[in-house]
């Protein structure tokens, strides 16, 4: 049996899809950009400050699932400019602390709402 979870901690899905569902112990996060709860438009302008808000996106979904970022298997980020990495990466190393998922970043033409920077994940609940 599959759960949808949907959190207001997080922006609202955009289109036809959940922020998440858990599914046999596992939740599986929809890409997450730098959108705030009720906010129209992007936050940050650097990848870097968009990451700081989509790191905390993804933290109130699984949160929300009965997870969090220290329970993640996998995560996908997706970059539309892999010059973005290097800051990205700090980022993401400074919230997952000392946790090291699998992990991959891929480069991509453009991301909704003009985005820099999306991330989404597969996480353990429970």
């Amino acid at each position: 049996m599959s759960q949808i979870v949907h959190t207001p901690a997080a922006p609202a899905a955009i289109g036809p899809y959940s922020q998440a569902m858990v599914h046999n112990g596992l939740v599986y996060t929809s890409g997450q950009i730098a959108l705030v709860p009720g906010g129209p438009s992007l936050v940050g302008e650097t990848a870097a400050e968009q990451c700081e808000v989509v790191m905390g996106n993804l933290s109130a979904v699984l949160h929300a699932a009965g997870s969090s970022l220290h329970q993640v298997l996998k995560t996908t980020i997706f970059l539309i400019d892999m010059a973005d990495f290097a800051e990205v990466n700090a980022v993401y190393a400074r919230h997952m602390g000392d946790h090291r998922p699998a992990r991959a970043t891929v480069a991509v033409a453009a991301l909704p709402r003009g985005a820099r920077v999306e991330i989404d994940c597969i996480a353990v609940v429970g």
